[in-house]
């Protein structure tokens, strides 16, 4: 396995962002290469630690499903070669963990779709029996599957700040009536194939977060990362039955394994307050969540 990869340093081309996990570098006034690092991010806050491989493995779990889910919506690749737009020495910082893609007006919201209750939206349920205005039936449980896919946008944090569950009325004011309901049907169709296609590889997606964007005709594309262990719950589904019936977070090919690890964590004797820094991440919470990672690109791909 190549070394982790935690910053990028492409010095050929100028450098747009540094996300929490991508490297955004301008190619000329119409393309962006992203580099996916082996950075992660859990409670919004990134790790000190990388993740051996995984920007890799994102990148081919994003290509994967950008595949598969062509003809519902454009998305932004423009199918150029990464590492035909940088340097011979950088090539190595590209190969394999990044995108070369068009350049796009980004939506100033996420478009989240759940099939199962988890995460803030079980707690939000527990409240309030809904989810970001989205009434819900009584009696549900953590991990229940709902009646049908439900949308329940976000704001996009910057980074270090917490992304905020709103309402599609909210959405609506944000960006207007007509977009905010195309980009909710098209996740819904973009959810409801991508489910299908995972159950019969063993794995439930629970829930999965969309980002959208407008090219210079306005037209609605999909962009960035698309169905990865980063931004899904993946649950293989031999483990989900136990887990559902003792009202337990099933396990998961995401960064529960991480999360969960967190919520346990001691900083000079307290719980971590969910604030920059994080604590160091033991090495097997590192190889574990690298192996999940793995596992789950293995098994939608075999």
């Amino acid at each position: 396995m190549t070394a982790a990869l935690l910053q990028s340093t492409i010095r050929s081309l100028p450098l747009l962002a540094k996300g929490k996990v991508r490297d955004n570098y301008a190619v000329g006034d119409d393309r962006l290469l992203m580099i996916a690092t082996d950075r992660l991010s859990a409670f919004d806050v990134v790790m000190g630690e990388p993740i051996p491989g995984k920007g890799a493995l994102l990148t081919q779990m994003a290509l994967f499903w950008f595949d598969r889910l062509t003809g519902i919506v454009p998305n932004h690749l423009t199918g150029d070669d990464p590492e035909s737009v940088v340097s011979p020495g950088e090539r190595e910082q590209v190969k394999g963990r990044a995108m070369l893609v068009k350049r796009l007006k980004p939506l100033p919201v996420e478009a989240v779709v759940r099939g199962y209750l988890a995460g803030s939206g079980w707690s939000e349920y527990q409240v309030s029996r809904s989810v970001c205005g989205v009434p819900l039936p009584a009696g549900l449980k953590n991990a229940s599957r709902l009646p049908q896919p439900i949308f329940t946008p976000a704001t996009k944090a910057e980074m270090g700040d917490h992304d905020e569950n709103i309402s599609f009325d909210r959405m609506v004011e944000i960006i207007g009536a007509d977009l905010a309901t195309r980009v909710r049907d098209v996740s819904i169709r973009l959810y409801t194939a991508a489910a299908e296609i995972a159950l019969a590889k063993g794995i439930i997606i629970a829930d999965t977060k969309f980002e959208f964007g407008l090219d210079t005709d306005g037209t609605l594309t999909l962009m960035d990362e698309v169905l990865t262990p980063d931004s899904s719950r993946f649950w293989p589904v031999e483990g989900y039955d136990a887990a559902f019936a003792a009202g337990r977070n099933p396990p998961s090919y995401d960064k529960q394994f991480v999360r969960d690890w967190l919520e346990q964590a001691r900083v000079n004797g307290q719980p971590w307050n969910k604030q920059a820094p994080a604590p160091s991440l033991p090495d097997d919470v590192v190889a574990n969540t690298a192996a999940k990672y793995r596992e789950a690109l293995q098994r939608l791909t075999a």
